[in-house]
């Protein structure tokens, strides 16, 4: 195990916005930052088209192209990145100890946690067909490419109550599936959904199949989960709704986490249960859940393990 022990001041582990600017701030400070990108390189970023509300980018930018320039800027401060996934941590005792799936055992200082969240999706293979040409799971990052449209949204909690009358401020009309005779949501988001206009509910429904072409999304079929009944709702956006989950298996049992999952952090901080240990992007936010904020945390992160490191 000794002969591929790496020592390192700073490890991070994920890559997408929260990530590589944790990695730009932590190399510019000279912390030799080795970044592991994680099964999906570039996190939920890479599976959406168009950016259009990230600060600097006025004629907008695709996702994946957005997250090379971020990686490019990490490695242009030296960062070290590797396309690799780490398997297994030991945060009982610092330095920390951290195995990758290229073999390699690594001793740090430091570890930057922004492995992220990934949206839960329903599983239809016309789902996985159509993403980004049509299906999204983020109302507020897609919302706008549907202005003045018919959309369709699935889910019953509060996240979908949020994003359907976010989305009804833009759209000419909301569907919003939901598989029982009553939402789950907060009595004020009820209330807030069921007095907009143009929301209309498709009650006790389940999505049996995104319809599409070649230039996208054309509709959605939904199926009555007490009738059978199949209905096609002529819409040109679906948004799934139905939560998110953070991608915190690795950690759990070692760093507190709330009741969701979520890594908790010390408010105005990224600093985790355990000291040298930092958390950023929605990993460990699962409100603003945006690249901006996400990107944020990312510098916050990195400047708060050199100042951990320079005590």
């Amino acid at each position: 195990m000794n002969e591929n022990m790496e020592k390192v001041r700073c490890l991070i582990i994920g890559s997408g916005p929260a990530g590589y600017t944790a990695a730009i701030y932590a190399a510019r400070a000279d912390l030799k930052p080795v970044i592991y990108q994680g099964m999906q390189p570039g996190g939920q970023l890479t599976i959406t088209t168009e950016v259009d509300n990230f600060p600097g980018y006025p004629k907008g930018i695709t996702g994946p192209e957005m997250m090379e320039e971020f990686k490019q800027q990490a490695e242009r401060f030296g960062t070290d990145i590797r396309f690799g996934v780490v398997t297994e941590v030991d945060l009982s005792k610092r330095p920390f100890l951290v195995k990758a799936d290229d073999g390699k055992t690594i001793s740090a200082e430091t570890v930057i946690i922004a492995t992220g969240a990934s949206a839960k999706w329903l599983g239809m293979e016309s789902e996985r067909k159509f993403m980004g040409m049509g299906v999204s799971g983020c109302a507020t990052c897609d919302g706008f490419f549907y202005r003045g449209q018919e959309v369709a949204i699935v889910g019953g909690g509060d996240t979908a109550a949020e994003e359907a009358t976010y989305l009804a401020k833009l759209c000419k009309k909301v569907y919003m599936i939901h598989r029982r005779g009553e939402l789950r949501a907060s009595k004020a988001m009820q209330h807030k959904v069921l007095n907009t206009a143009n929301i209309e509910m498709v009650w006790d429904s389940a999505p049996e199949e995104v319809l599409g072409d070649e230039s996208g999304l054309t509709g959605v079929r939904v199926r009555n989960v007490k009738t059978g009944e199949l209905r096609d709702l002529r819409v040109m956006g679906f948004f799934v709704a139905i939560g998110h989950k953070p991608n915190t298996e690795l950690f759990g049992g070692q760093l507190e986490l709330d009741e969701m999952s979520y890594i908790k952090t010390k408010p105005g901080t990224t600093q985790t249960s355990l000291e040298g240990v930092f958390a950023c992007g929605d990993v460990q936010d699962h409100h603003y859940r945006q690249a901006v904020t996400a990107a944020g945390s990312g510098c916050m992160a990195a400047i708060e393990a050199e100042r951990y490191l320079s005590n």
